[in-house]
């Protein structure tokens, strides 16, 4: 059975700084062998937000009309947004472009300007991931006509991110009670833990599309499988034999 000094690191652990679980710069004298360990587990679970982008992208041959027409019609795109009972603040500008369009013609060789486009985009939180088909779907309707997404993830992982650090754990006393075993000791002390935390692996958005209302027959159809979210964490045993003095 491992025995591990968790007295002592907890001690050594109220001396650090209120920066999370790092690596501490204490030293520590091992009697015996020191094995290093690095274990790295995750947790899969149900995404329960969705995140899509929407967008409008206007041209006109002025600079005012490709911005007027653009926030007229943004405007049209972020009510409907509202009106499918998404909250204001789940809704997020993410970017408002104007940029001169030019055409290169092979002819003359030279760039000929066409006129304006102007773009802007917003971020929506979906709450309720089920219907994020018929919302994409929805704001194709109302005029939007850049659209990405969704893309998957939980608003609050800590439960399964301390599910992922009670596997970790369980994995590094696993292997280091083997090498005891194998080295001819009894057990082993915890001389250090570190852990860092992987992000919560939302799916990968998909690639942005430029749609038109009448390219859309029905609601796409929208999976959302599931996300994951890990713990990283490095840990020193020392290998101890009944009897034997603690680390120090």
């Amino acid at each position: 059975m491992i025995r591990t000094a968790l007295a002592a690191f907890a001690a050594t652990a109220l001396a650090l700084p209120a920066t999370g679980l790092a690596a501490a710069d204490v030293a520590l004298k091992a009697e015996g062998p020191v094995i290093e360990l690095s274990v790295f587990e995750s947790v899969s679970v149900a995404p329960d937000i969705a995140t899509i982008g929407a967008g409008v992208t206007t041209e006109a041959p002025t600079a005012t009309e490709a911005l007027r027409q653009n926030s007229a019609e943004m405007q049209k795109v972020v009510a409907r947004i509202k009106a499918l009972g998404v909250a204001e603040k789940d809704i997020q500008t993410t970017g408002i472009n104007l940029n001169a369009r030019y055409d290169y013609d092979q002819a003359t060789q030279r760039q000929v300007f066409r006129g304006y486009q102007a773009s802007n985009r917003v971020s929506v939180i979906l709450r309720k991931i089920d219907g994020a088909g018929r919302v994409l779907d929805a704001l194709v309707e109302a005029g939007a006509n850049d659209l990405n997404g969704p893309s998957f993830s939980i608003e609050n992982d800590e439960a399964a991110k301390d599910a992922a650090r009670k596997r970790a754990i369980e994995r590094a006393q696993a292997r280091v009670k083997d090498y005891a075993v194998m080295l001819g000791y009894d057990g082993a002390k915890v001389l250090w833990i570190s852990e860092s935390i992987e992000g919560r692996g939302p799916m990968p958005e998909m690639a942005m599309m430029r749609v038109s209302a009448d390219a859309v027959a029905a609601a796409p159809p929208v999976q959302p499988g599931m996300v994951s979210t890990g713990i990283s964490m490095s840990f020193k045993f020392e290998l101890v034999k009944d009897g034997a003095p603690a680390a120090r």
